[in-house]
């Protein structure tokens, strides 16, 4: 790898210190307003924070002549920071929408003037649809009715969303603004428009909080829907304005990363900077469900199914009874000893829900897609590749300690990496089991 080209990367407040030296900063999870330009078009509420990916950049020597992977790229924070640095990056996501948001904050040859220009011209026809109906961006001025929750959504789409995902009238408003944006498209400026529009949905004209999962908050009966889209998209413009294009060249590829060797070339990889789902009970489906309903990347629960049948089984929403990774793991592991305990642990207090039932069947199907993940891993990464995975403890399953880092260690050496050792992330306390449990980082190397 090219040390001179990673010198690049130095920055006062990283270079020297250790990982431990970034959390005892307080900035450990915290979307620094340094880094807001571009990473903030759109973004989970837990993504993990840039500078992790820029230190690990640092600490892997990587930079122009590398290329770093990250197999559940989500909404591409590790990419858009390669990018940023001047490392080539491919990214593997299997959430359409999140694929789409990661993919547009990398496009970097928008022309900021000309997505605000045309942006406006949609605001005003958007607007003069609201006149016409009687609603202004701010304020009902006449009595809405509650069929304006139905403009426009099938049936199963309806059900794909959760009850009082959004309040009628900012749903008749954001319907609006989506007619308005396919009747007016542009094809050099529509993913841009519809990202800023995918943030608006959530963070301005829904009802949705987030924490460690989505839920419904307090209910707005009103919202801002074109004014809050025109400020992201000018947002957008802005951060464009400053951003080079031709920085380093990222891909985001729609895919499993069980079988990631179905979509890369094979040797093709020198890093991997990752943060994968843990064994618990987040459906990352149900965090971007409302934007991927509204925006058409999600139609009924045939696409919903077919999208989960590409995860990775992390929670048990998420597992089928034709499901097969569990057959990865070794007869005498000791995932296999949690999922016994576990199972143990449901007979003994009278659990009996489905979701109960599935608790130790969702730690074998997670650890053994894991299994599968690594070995595909194996014939993508160049000799000497190393990697740094994002993990945390968890609890979640009748506070059964399960040890992500630990156990996914003992996988991965199974499969032929070196365990470089581990570097703690944070800290956190969860709510639901009181009980603090480590988030860390696994280092692997694959052997030269």
């Amino acid at each position: 790898m090219n040390q001179e080209s990673a010198s690049l990367l130095l920055e006062p407040d990283l270079a020297g210190q250790s990982l431990a030296d970034v959390v005892s900063n307080g900035r450990v999870n915290a979307l620094r307003s340094e880094d807001a330009p571009v990473h903030d078009w759109y973004r989970f509420v837990l993504s993990f924070p840039p500078h992790l990916v820029r230190w690990y950049a640092q600490k892997f020597g990587l930079g122009h002549d590398t290329v770093l992977l990250d197999p559940f790229c989500g909404t591409g924070t590790t990419l858009v920071e390669a990018k940023k640095n001047g490392i080539p990056s491919i990214g593997v996501e299997a959430i359409p929408m999140s694929a789409f948001a990661a993919r547009t904050k990398l496009d970097w040859s928008c022309d900021p003037n000309r997505l605000v220009e045309h942006a406006e011209s949609v605001a005003q026809y958007a607007l003069k649809r609201f006149a016409q109906e009687g609603i202004s961006d701010t304020q009902v001025i006449a009595p809405v009715s509650h069929q304006y929750g139905m403009v426009s959504l099938s049936q199963e789409q309806r059900h794909l969303l959760f009850k009082n995902a959004m309040s009628p009238l900012p749903l008749k408003k954001s319907m609006i603004l989506i007619d308005a944006l396919s009747e007016l498209y542009s094809v050099d400026v529509a993913n841009h428009e519809q990202l800023a529009l995918a943030s608006t949905l959530v963070h301005s004209a829904s009802n949705l909080k987030f924490g460690p999962e989505v839920g419904v908050g307090k209910i707005k009966q009103d919202a801002e829907v074109v004014s809050s889209w025109m400020r992201r998209v000018s947002k957008i413009a802005l951060d464009l304005s400053t951003v080079d294009d031709r920085s380093a060249v990222a891909s985001v590829h729609l895919g499993d990363a069980r079988a990631i060797d179905n979509v890369l070339e094979p040797c093709s990889i020198d890093a991997v900077i990752t943060s994968p789902p843990y064994p618990n009970e987040k459906d990352y489906t149900r965090t971007v469900r409302l934007e991927s309903v509204l925006l058409g990347f999600m139609e009924s629960r045939a696409d919903l199914r077919d999208v989960k049948e590409d995860l990775l089984r992390s929670n048990t929403r998420g597992v089928f009874s034709a499901d097969t990774d569990s057959q990865w793991l070794d007869a005498d592991s000791e995932v296999r000893d949690i999922a016994s305990r576990i199972e143990e642990r449901r007979i003994e207090l009278g659990k009996t829900s489905g979701f109960e039932r599935r608790y130790a069947r969702v730690t074998l199907e997670y650890f053994g897609g894991m299994t599968r993940h690594f070995r595909a891993l194996t014939k993508v990464l160049k000799p000497g590749a190393r990697l740094a995975y994002v993990v945390g403890d968890q609890a979640s399953y009748f506070r059964i300690m399960i040890r992500t880092g630990k156990l996914l260690a003992d996988i991965a050496e199974r499969e032929g990496y070196e365990v470089e050792g581990f570097e703690l992330f944070r800290t956190r306390f969860a709510t639901a089991t009181g009980q603090r449990l480590n988030e860390e980082v696994l280092l692997l190397r694959w052997p030269s």
